[in-house]
């Protein structure tokens, strides 16, 4: 049996890990993009704050061990599947059979329609290429812009804040971290980058970036204001990378539909990680949930399957946990409320502090969470358990730091 898995990331070298031990006696191919040894991209910004090496990003530390592991790896980019004939195509024309296929491309930034985007100087923060590109212009007192303030563009924008650059941010959303929280979190987050320093423009956008006097770029913005940049850092987003399957019957949506299994919609075709639309805990749906941990579920319950071991994937739950220049959020399931719902919600604004806990009758379905470190395990708990809190709804209605209560009294 061969096992081919195209993409180096968390979900693709779980799988491969996973692959060997259940079959021994199969080959396993690991196809990555790039030069580097499979990483993390999430452990990217620790390398630009100078807390670890580009080694620290690897995701398998010790030398030799995908050989001594018995996996192949490639680094290649694949152009093209071909399930008919169960062949992948890379870049350089050679070509690999397999039995199984697994698909972990993972996702691609996107590129904003922002005229001046090729300028050198203008890098996104994926790779670590990028990374060494940002670390030649992120000097202490460096003017820099980053374009959105997203999860990703948060994170990133802590490690700029720990190299000392002039930093401002540029969101076109009415608030930083839309897509994972509501006003009442961007807010606290924004408030308190100002409070660091940070210049937040919400509700703007970039409309041109444009070479200036002294190697410096001149970015205008939407409102008509004009900043300086030595380096302008790109987050607006990113997207499943897919387009190498077009024509081969595997449907893409937001990502790769695939059912409980991790099969794709076509036989022996698998997909796991960011590229994959999988079952949603939450949602009565599948969904794209773009994290590490997902993506490790992915590759494991991936990989047992197409070993020939049973193994169902029960559904993901969306969840992020930003830690944004010393200030912790984090998000999970239902964070906006269900219908027909209810929330406990505390407030404390001059402290930077914030819970909202949604409910669908008695069962706690989502939750926000700003500066409060050490409740984001139970709020997760709570959600995953779906228990019912009886009495004990009320109780956190009235009182939502009485969450470590609750969870023993409901969930032991």
């Amino acid at each position: 049996m061969t096992y081919v898995i195209v993409g180096a990331g968390p979900a693709g070298v779980v799988a491969a890990e996973t692959l060997r031990a259940a079959d021994p006696a199969s080959d396993v191919v690991l196809i990555g993009a790039e030069p580097e040894p499979p990483y993390s991209r999430m452990a990217i910004p620790y390398l630009l704050s100078g807390k670890i090496g580009e080694e620290g990003t690897y995701l398998r530390k010790t030398g030799g061990h995908y050989e001594d592991a018995g996996i192949t790896c490639l680094q290649e980019k694949v152009a093209k599947v071909s399930p008919d004939d169960k062949t992948v195509t890379l870049e350089s024309g050679e070509t690999r059979q397999y039995d199984k296929l697994l698909i972990a491309t993972g996702a691609t930034p996107i590129k904003p329609p922002i005229s001046g985007l090729d300028q050198p100087g203008v890098h996104h923060c994926w790779t670590l290429e990028d990374a060494r590109h940002i670390l030649d212009l992120a000097e202490p007192g460096a003017p820099v812009v980053l374009i959105g303030a997203g999860f990703i563009g948060c994170i990133i924008l802590e490690a700029l804040l720990e190299r000392q650059v002039d930093l401002t941010v540029v969101e076109a959303q009415d608030r930083m971290v839309s897509r994972m929280a509501d006003d009442a979190t961007g807010n606290l987050i924004k408030a308190w980058c100002q409070n660091k320093g940070v210049r937040v423009l919400t509700s703007t956008q970039v409309t041109s970036i444009d070479p200036a006097e002294d190697g410096l770029l001149g970015v205008s913005l939407d409102n008509g204001d004009k900043t300086s940049a030595r380096l302008v850092v790109v987050a607006a987003g990113v997207r499943a990378n897919t387009a190498f399957l077009e024509g081969t019957g595997v449907k893409v949506e937001d990502g790769i539909v695939v059912d409980t299994h991790l099969q794709s919609s076509v036989a022996d075709i698998y997909a796991a990680g960011d590229c994959a639309q999988g079952p949603d805990f939450s949602h009565d749906g599948w969904s794209v949930h773009a994290i590490q941990p997902t993506a490790v579920d992915h590759g494991r319950i991936a990989a047992l399957n197409m070993a020939g071991r049973t193994a169902d994937f029960n559904g993901s739950l969306a969840m992020n946990v930003l830690d944004t220049a010393g200030l912790v959020s984090a998000s999970f399931g239902l964070w906006e409320g269900a219908d027909g719902g209810d929330s406990a919600v505390l407030l404390d604004e001059d402290g930077y502090r914030y819970m909202r806990i949604n409910f669908k009758g008695d069962v706690v379905v989502g939750a926000l969470s700003v500066g409060h470190t050490d409740n984001v395990g139970i709020l997760r708990g709570l959600i995953q358990t779906r228990a019912s809190l009886g009495e004990w709804k009320e109780k956190l209605k009235a009182n939502p730091m009485k969450l470590a209560e609750a969870y023993i009294a409901c969930c032991q």
